[in-house]
């Protein structure tokens, strides 16, 4: 049997560097919040997958609803020979998605994707070329959306300058002095010495910033966001590709906004860690494009439509969004009780069960503590504990355990996350 450390050798020689890795562990099997590692060792997973997860791992519907299909067929490519198990995932997130309008759907197989079909229907309907991002954003790493994503380093670095006609406003976020007012201004801003609102076709949002740091706008922000998208005929597009799936107590984290997006993206946990994606929005928007200029050869793979069912009805047998608001409830209340003990953690925020701290040095928000952060990280995985780091300054750590997590497992991993603090912060 290889080890963790012979692996990690094979995957030097193997890999590109640019495929990073955050823990140097090689994954055997899984269940729900479990993993174990080619050495036999078990972890608690409060990654769940980068946000995949939220019915854990291997769900027992899920598999079920996979091996069922995979007995039918696998793949026709949907362009071809359509499958109902596509069409009827297609009018259920159609009911789901916030609006209250006629929608339509179509499914692809990465967030990424996502993003770059919803842009480009924006594209269609409006006659316009530009695009408003936000600071702090993540949007995919293919080449448009390394321009949508607020981040150089690591995501598009040494890669010369990406596609243009993205310009990029200030997310609002009251820890860093960035109000509502703010951020609105930066888009007049931009329309006043950038683009005009008439040649902006879309501005695209995370309702909550996953690789920014896990903050959350407003729901009065997103109503001015909203009007003011209104007034100039610009589609609002909503990326829940993170916060979408239950994670934040609603299925989508918009529901909580107070208004809806012209055009929604979603993925990750869409499906249970089969890949699917895709782009739900207004009818006679996503009808915007031909025949033809839609799709791709996996895109809605029969595998992942049938995983999604499952997940959706999982999400309704067993009360799950209930159980993401449980679930936040009792991280926020323990990740406060070590915050009350350890200064270095500056903020305990989220919606739902999408969490994070951020960690700045003596409690100094103009001071963010990167190295504390990746030494818990490193600590809480020595301890049996996967955790994930995030933020423009890497000093956010997140907690996107599955929703299926037992509430012993919950106490387990605070208990470590604490214990990680003591030992890091009297060292």
């Amino acid at each position: 049997m290889s080890t963790n450390k012979e692996l990690m050798q094979r995957r030097s020689n193997a890999v590109p560097r640019g495929v990073g890795q955050i823990h140097p562990i090689f994954a055997a099997r899984a269940e729900n919040c479990r993993v174990w590692d080619v050495e036999g060792r078990e972890y608690l997973d409060f990654a769940g997958g980068i946000a995949v997860l939220n019915t854990g791992h291997l769900h027992p519907e899920v598999i079920r609803a996979v091996e069922e299909q995979l007995k039918k067929l696998s793949h026709t490519c949907f362009q071809v020979l359509a499958y109902e198990p596509y069409l009827e995932l297609c009018e259920i997130l159609n009911q789901k998605v916030p609006g209250d309008f006629p929608k339509k759907t179509l499914l692809v197989t990465t967030g990424s994707e996502a993003v770059e079909n919803a842009v480009k229907i924006a594209r269609a309907a409006t006659k316009r070329n530009g695009t408003i991002a936000f600071t702090g954003a993540y949007h995919g790493r293919t080449h448009y959306t390394l321009s949508l994503t607020g981040k150089v380093a690591p995501y598009s670095a040494g890669m010369g300058l990406m596609p243009g006609h993205v310009y990029r406003a200030l997310y609002p976020c009251a820890l860093h002095g960035v109000s509502d007012d703010d951020a609105i201004a930066s888009i007049h801003r931009i329309f006043k010495n950038d683009a005009a609102p008439e040649d902006i076709a879309a501005i695209v949002i995370e309702p909550v910033q996953g690789e920014g740091g896990f903050y959350a706008t407003s729901p009065a922000f997103m109503q001015r966001l909203r009007d003011l998208c209104d007034e100039h005929g610009i589609m609002l597009i909503a990326d829940e590709v993170q916060s979408g799936a239950g994670r934040t107590g609603t299925f989508f984290a918009m529901e909580q906004m107070g208004v809806a997006a012209d055009i929604t993206t979603f993925a990750k946990s869409i499906a249970g860690g089969f890949p699917l994606a895709g782009v739900t929005g207004r009818a006679e928007v996503m009808d915007a494009i031909a025949p033809g200029g839609l799709g791709g050869t996996y895109a809605g793979s029969p595998i992942a439509c049938a995983a999604a069912l499952a997940v959706i009805k999982v999400f309704e047998q067993d009360d799950l969004l209930q159980k993401a608001n449980a679930v936040g409830d009792a991280l926020r209340e323990g990740l406060l009780a070590i915050a009350e003990k350890h200064r270095e953690i500056g903020d305990v925020r989220g919606l739902g069960a999408m969490i994070a701290i951020e960690l700045f040095e003596d409690g100094d928000a103009h001071k963010p503590h990167a190295a504390l952060t990746a030494e818990i990280v490193a600590r809480a995985r020595d301890k049996g504990l996967i955790l994930l780091s995030c933020g423009p300054y890497y000093n956010v750590l997140r907690i996107l355990v599955p929703l299926t997590v037992e509430k012993a497992q919950i106490e387990q991993g605070l208990a470590i996350i604490a214990e990680c603090f003591d030992e890091a912060t009297q060292a």
